[in-house]
């Protein structure tokens, strides 16, 4: 397992389709996870470290770990078939779960826990980027520093 760090998230344009952005830790490979409008807000919401008036649904999960002293230790993203990515929830008492990576990632960002995908999932996903490309990705990060949940509006 290569271990992850979240760039960011983001809407593409003009597809108006939410992107998350992962980057190998000790490479210069980029992982691009398409998620859902909801799940985008979720994690843009842990990015910005906005707590909401009520726990959502991520919130409340992390609430319940901490209530049964049980901690995400990791995310391991470990698949991709048919278009669809899958990850595993690895707990401190040694449980693993399997869920969304859009869910894992804003789970993993509540609790601090260490985001990994496969090498395999990395072979064949992965995107190396040229130094023009990584001046994108700076931008990409620059506009992260400025965007609010609000920017992503409701899904409907």
């Amino acid at each position: 397992m290569l271990q992850m760090e979240f760039v960011g998230v983001r809407v593409e344009m003009p597809s108006n389709q939410p992107i998350v952005l992962l980057k190998e830790a000790d490479g210069d490979r980029y992982l691009p996870i398409w998620i859902g409008m909801t799940e985008a807000t979720a994690i843009a919401l842990a990015q910005a470290d906005e707590p909401p008036p009520r726990p959502l649904t991520h919130d409340l999960f992390r609430n319940v770990l901490g209530a049964l002293k049980v901690s995400l230790e990791r995310v391991n993203i470990v698949a991709l078939r048919d278009g669809i990515f899958y990850a595993d929830l690895v707990f401190s008492n040694g449980v693993e779960v399997s869920a969304r990576p859009s869910d894992s990632i804003a789970l993993a960002l509540r609790t601090d826990a260490t985001i990994y995908a496969s090498e395999e999932v990395m072979r064949e996903n992965g995107v190396s980027m040229a130094d023009d490309q990584e001046d994108e990705v700076e931008k990409f990060r620059e506009f992260l520093d400025n965007i609010s949940p609000e920017d992503f509006g409701r899904a409907g």
